[in-house]
């Protein structure tokens, strides 16, 4: 019973970010299951080891969420939010970052996205190309 209830914590956590940051993974159900099983037995064996509750939990959110340390989605929003937001209304800028994400991932694709890249010189120009991108898609379909 205790691991249900560490695990649904786990699962809970991803699933805040996943619906925040990360909404292209926020139905892989196998994939928050998995990551917040890891995450729990992670923690157990920390606090089996003699880790303070800190650091048990430190090193569990490592295994929960290792890789997203960068979302598209979060860049997406803030090139949106940032430069389109007088074309739109307010509660319109999610639903358009939504629908441009599939749309901009190739200009992901040219850049490595590491844990540091957002503090990175090519955030700048990642920007800049987003900007142009969804710039050209709402000329070419319009809003």
């Amino acid at each position: 019973m205790e691991q249900q209830k560490e695990l649904s914590y786990f699962s809970l956590r991803l699933q805040e970010l996943l619906n925040t940051s990360f909404p292209e993974l926020a139905r892989d159900s196998a994939f928050i299951q998995q990551r917040s099983k890891y995450a729990a037995e992670t923690y157990e064996i920390a606090f089996k080891a003699g880790d303070s509750i800190e650091q048990c939990q430190s090193i569990a959110n490592g295994v929960l969420f290792d890789g997203l340390y960068f979302s598209k989605f979060d860049t997406v929003m803030q090139v949106v939010s940032n430069e389109f937001d007088t074309v739109m209304m307010d509660e319109e800028l999610r639903p358009f970052a939504l629908k441009m994400l599939s749309v901009c991932e190739p200009v992901f694709a040219k850049y490595e996205l590491t844990g540091g890249f957002a503090y990175g010189t090519d955030f700048d120009l990642l920007y800049t190309e987003l900007t142009g991108t969804i710039a050209t898609w709402i000329e070419e379909h319009g809003l």
